[in-house]
């Protein structure tokens, strides 16, 4: 499998507006996942399945480019199923995430804040899997972004076992407390199987001013 290797620049990158009609079809998804395999042996058989799923049905994966835990697992099932992985790691987690080399494309940011800005603009879509503070952080971002209309790209939590019905709590409860108003609601899908998750992504997302699709499983 060709690997291309090359260190990222300093693009200046703009924000990307939310574009009017319908979404671009999605055929690059990012996704965001633990470097570790967590306590359930759950996590690693839904990354594993979600791997192959993508592979299955023709989707890029773009993700950390570390080989360790289920960022490792995922991408490593996209390449066993004969998918596409595009890697995007910053140097000085070359080391500690031990960056998977036998991905497609293999790009080597300066910093974190470079790296989640390629993520960005390689993907069509946003997948988080179970994970800690980074991979919080990095799905929260995609969603305070899109409710700030820098773009209109799907989200969605794959809440393997439920993993993130707290945080979709937590957003009933701000918006509940009116900190979250209806005019800047925020769209994000939330979904259990991996083949529905594929299937959703490759399905009409829904159009800037929409309600928020929250599908709890």
């Amino acid at each position: 499998m060709p690997l291309t290797k090359h260190v990222a620049s300093e693009p200046h990158i703009p924000p990307r507006p939310a574009h009017e009609g319908p979404h671009k079809p999605v055929s690059a998804v990012c996704v965001y996942c633990g470097a570790s395999f967590g306590r359930d042996p759950a996590y690693l058989e839904a990354a594993l399945a979600l791997g192959r799923a993508f592979a299955g049905a023709g989707l890029r994966l773009v993700y950390g480019g570390g080989d360790v835990g289920l960022m490792g697992s995922i991408a490593r099932a996209v390449i066993d199923a004969g998918g596409h992985v595009t890697g995007i790691i910053p140097g000085f987690l070359r080391d500690r995430e031990v960056m998977l080399t036998e991905v497609n494309e293999l790009i080597v940011t300066k910093d974190m804040h470079e790296r989640k800005r390629l993520m960005f603009e390689h993907a069509d879509a946003f997948v988080a899997m179970p994970g800690g503070i980074g991979t919080l952080e990095e799905v929260v971002e995609m969603m305070t972004w899109s409710q700030l209309g820098q773009h209109d790209k799907p989200i969605v939590l794959f809440d393997v076992r439920g993993f993130w019905q707290p945080l979709v709590s937590l957003i009933d409860h701000m918006r509940n407390e009116a900190f979250i108003r209806p005019q800047n609601e925020i769209r994000f899908h939330v979904e259990s199987d991996p083949e529905k998750l594929v299937a959703l992504l490759r399905s009409s997302a829904p159009k800037p001013g929409d309600a928020a699709v929250l599908k709890r499983m």
